[in-house]
């Protein structure tokens, strides 16, 4: 069987638009074998008060406690605008790029501005570029309303036109009302969070037998 084949099987044993909760727990080291499986939890935001930051929190934590999980805050970097010139050059990037890399799987933590992804995210793809490259990739997403679910996804087609990679459709998407004392209040936001990290290593452990 070609690695083509191997790959559309795999999707389809995946059942990724499947919207039941699922009830297993997510892999561990020890269900994974040797295959450790890298995640890399990124906060785009960069407001001190960021509610994508919160969601980003969360899933980290949720995270590290079973499989091999680091942490990306960009408001931590002093980043250039990326100018296709001389923003390559920063001293920070090879450290942010090189993270990008090594991961397997990706949540990217977004705010939305005016129905769209914020500025960050999009020019932190393109200061990395290519090391996005086959990424298994899933978002949060924090926004003032309720009528820009879609917004993210511009984003999401460019790194899968782009970079090929693979997006987990169960993204999560919270308005104003989820949070409170910078807190998430919402349950059922913190087990969307909960159900994307499993999606996120499910599939990016997957395919990782296949590469």
């Amino acid at each position: 069987m070609t690695k083509g084949k191997q790959l559309f099987r795999l999707i389809l044993n995946l059942d990724l638009f499947h919207i039941a909760p699922i009830t297993h727990s997510i892999p561990t080291y020890k269900e994974t074998g040797k295959m450790k499986t890298n995640i890399l939890v990124i906060s785009t935001s960069l407001n001190g008060e960021s509610k994508s930051r919160i969601m980003a929190d969360e899933s980290f934590k949720l995270m590290e406690k079973s499989t091999n999980c680091q942490w990306l805050d960009l408001k931590e970097y002093d980043l250039p605008f990326c100018d296709g010139d001389s923003a390559y050059g920063h001293q920070d990037l090879p450290r942010v790029k090189s993270m990008v890399e090594k991961a397997d799987g990706i949540i990217m933590a977004i705010p939305i501005y005016n129905y769209a992804s914020g500025a960050m995210a999009k020019n932190f793809i393109e200061l990395t570029g290519r090391a996005w490259t086959e990424k298994t990739v899933g978002f949060l997403c924090a926004a003032g309303g309720r009528s820009s679910y879609m917004s993210v996804m511009g984003l999401a087609n460019s790194l899968m036109l782009d970079f090929r990679c693979m997006i987990v459709p169960s993204f999560v998407y919270a308005d104003r009302d989820a949070f409170k004392n910078a807190k998430i209040v919402d349950e059922s936001v913190k087990e969307r969070i909960e159900e994307l990290n499993k999606q996120i290593i499910r599939v990016a452990t997957a395919l990782k037998k296949v590469a």
